[in-house]
C-alpha cells in the first residue's frame, strides 16, 4: 500500500519534466543573433583538425600489401560502391549510365591500365568529372582494397592464357574450342 503513493509521487514528477521536447533552438541554416556574422552553423577555427584525421592521412599514404584477404574485401567493396556505374566487369556499363548518367571509362583501356594505384585512390577519394567523391563512405583501407580487386580486373581481362593453373586453361579451352 505504502508503494502506491510513492509511484503516483514519482509518476508526477516525470510528467513535470518534459519541457525538454520544446526547448529553443537555432535551424541548421537559420539566422543566429549569437554570432558576428548571424549564422548558425559556423565554421571549424582555423588549425581544427579532426580526431581521426592522422589515421586516414596514414592509411590513405602507405599502400598495404598484396593479400587474398584483400582482393575478398576489394571484390567486395567493388560491388558495393563501383558496380552501379562500372559494371562487375569494369567496362563502364553499369544500371546507372543505362538509365541516362555518363558512362564512366572503362579500367580497361590504356590510360586507367597504366595509370598508378594512388591516382584511383585520389579519383575514390575526391572524385573526378561526373563521379562525386567517396571519401565519406569509403574508407581509405577500403580505397586501397577497391584499387587492388580493379587491378586484378584488368589482369583477368588481357592476362596471357598460359598463365592460368593447368586444370582452369584446359576447362577454358575445352568450354570455347581451343
Amino acid at each position: 500500500m505504502k508503494r502506491l503513493p510513492l509511484a503516483l509521487l514519482a509518476l508526477l514528477a516525470v510528467a513535470g519534466c518534459n519541457d525538454m521536447d520544446s526547448q529553443p533552438r537555432d535551424k541548421d541554416y537559420g539566422a543566429a543573433e549569437l554570432f558576428p556574422d548571424g549564422k548558425t552553423l559556423q565554421a571549424p577555427p582555423d588549425g581544427t583538425v579532426s580526431r581521426d584525421q592522422a589515421a586516414l592521412t596514414a592509411a590513405l599514404r602507405d599502400r598495404p600489401p598484396m593479400t587474398a584477404e584483400l582482393l575478398r574485401r576489394g571484390q567486395q567493396r567493388y560491388a558495393i560502391f563501383c558496380v552501379p556505374c562500372h559494371d562487375a566487369a569494369g567496362t563502364g556499363h553499369g544500371t546507372v549510365p543505362d538509365r541516362g548518367f555518363p558512362n564512366p571509362p572503362s579500367f580497361h583501356i590504356d590510360r586507367l591500365r597504366r595509370a598508378p594505384p594512388e591516382y584511383i585512390v585520389d579519383v575514390i577519394t575526391h572524385g573526378h568529372g561526373v563521379m562525386y567523391a567517396y571519401a565519406d563512405r569509403v574508407p581509405p583501407a577500403d580505397r586501397w582494397a577497391i584499387v587492388a580487386y580493379i587491378r586484378a580486373l584488368q589482369l583477368s581481362r588481357d592476362g596471357p592464357v598460359a598463365a592460368l593453373p593447368e586444370d582452369q586453361r584446359r576447362r577454358l579451352e575445352a568450354e570455347h574450342g581451343g
